[in-house]
Parts: structure tokens; C-alpha cells; sequence
């Protein structure tokens, strides 16, 4: 009887213990703002694979941005905030086009808003 309710301490405590790790992993993914300041600029931006994609040096792969033809690598979003970014259609297979608003400081992108734009369709020309 004692062995019994101590395994069902163990499960709950488990059971908990698991939840706070999850919850902690939700709450700790950096995000993006969700509307842009009215008072900065918007731009639109290559969003990529710094080091698969835009030519970035590096080991990993890390989310950057292409402003006026320069890359930077960048602060407040990662690389798989979009979704796995080695599936086909990932930042290290593709580069899409993004609104994007922050500045640069110390050579990288501290983005404050990022919108991903519609990714343009191929018409087919065969009927």
C-alpha cells in the first residue's frame, strides 16, 4: 500500500516536473512583436540562413536579413521561429521576403517586428 502511493507521488511529481519544462521552452522562445511601431521604418528584406543561403560566415545556422545588399545575422528571432528551417522550404533551402523593422548595432539586425511575405506562386504556362 505505501509502495503504491509513493509511485503515485513519483508520477505526479514527474508529471509535473515535465510540464514546467515545457512550459519553460514555450516561454523562453524569443519572439517578435506582433504589430510594428508606427514611429520606425518598415522595410523589406531578404530572410534566410545567414550561412546556407546569404552568405554569412559561420558554423551553424543562424536567421539573418539582407538590407540594401548586406547581410546581417539577426537578434531577436531565431532560425527556426518560422518552422524547421532544414524542411524544404526552410530558411536554409529558400530565401523569402519579409517586412522587417529594428536597427542595426554592432554589425547585426536587432529586430523588433518581422511580417514573412507572401511567397510569390509560379504560373504554370502549360495547359
Amino acid at each position: 500500500m505505501l509502495l503504491t502511493l509513493q509511485i503515485k507521488i513519483m508520477k505526479s511529481v514527474l508529471i509535473i516536473l515535465c510540464s514546467n519544462f515545457f512550459i519553460s521552452i514555450v516561454w523562453g522562445q524569443t519572439t517578435k512583436s506582433s504589430s510594428p511601431d508606427p514611429n520606425k521604418k518598415i522595410q523589406v528584406a531578404d530572410i534566410s540562413c545567414g550561412k546556407c543561403k546569404l552568405g554569412l560566415p559561420g558554423k551553424t545556422c543562424e536567421l539573418a536579413v539582407r538590407i540594401d545588399n548586406k547581410a546581417y545575422y539577426v537578434d531577436g528571432a531565431n532560425i527556426d521561429s518560422f518552422g524547421d528551417a532544414h524542411a524544404d522550404d526552410g530558411f536554409c533551402n529558400a530565401v523569402r521576403k519579409a517586412e522587417v523593422q529594428g536597427e542595426i548595432v554592432d554589425n547585426r539586425f536587432k529586430l523588433t517586428y518581422v511580417k514573412l511575405l507572401p511567397e510569390k506562386k509560379n504560373k504554370d504556362t502549360k495547359n
